[in-house]
């Protein structure tokens, strides 16, 4: 179990709720740490592993709504 300053550390507080919510699921479901930046008109997630990227990819709608957004996302490996 991580302790409290664990969990603090881990957490930017000037991120955009969309970038907290998505890097808060990856980390739930997939324990794995992504990059994510917003655009205008998009997000874009990069990981390291393109396994961790394509199941990404297939978990789309979960993943939108978890982030609650309609923009669109891009996934990169890298």
């Amino acid at each position: 179990m991580d302790g409290l300053g664990d969990i603090l550390k881990r957490r930017d507080l000037d991120e955009p709720p969309e970038v907290r919510a998505i890097k808060e699921y990856v980390r739930r479901y997939y324990e794995a740490e992504v990059r994510v930046t917003i655009q205008q008109h998009a997000i874009v997630i990069a990981g390291r592993s393109s396994a961790l990227i394509g199941s990404l990819r297939l978990n789309l709608p979960k993943l939108q709504a978890a982030a609650n957004t309609e923009k669109r996302l891009i996934f990169r490996v890298g």
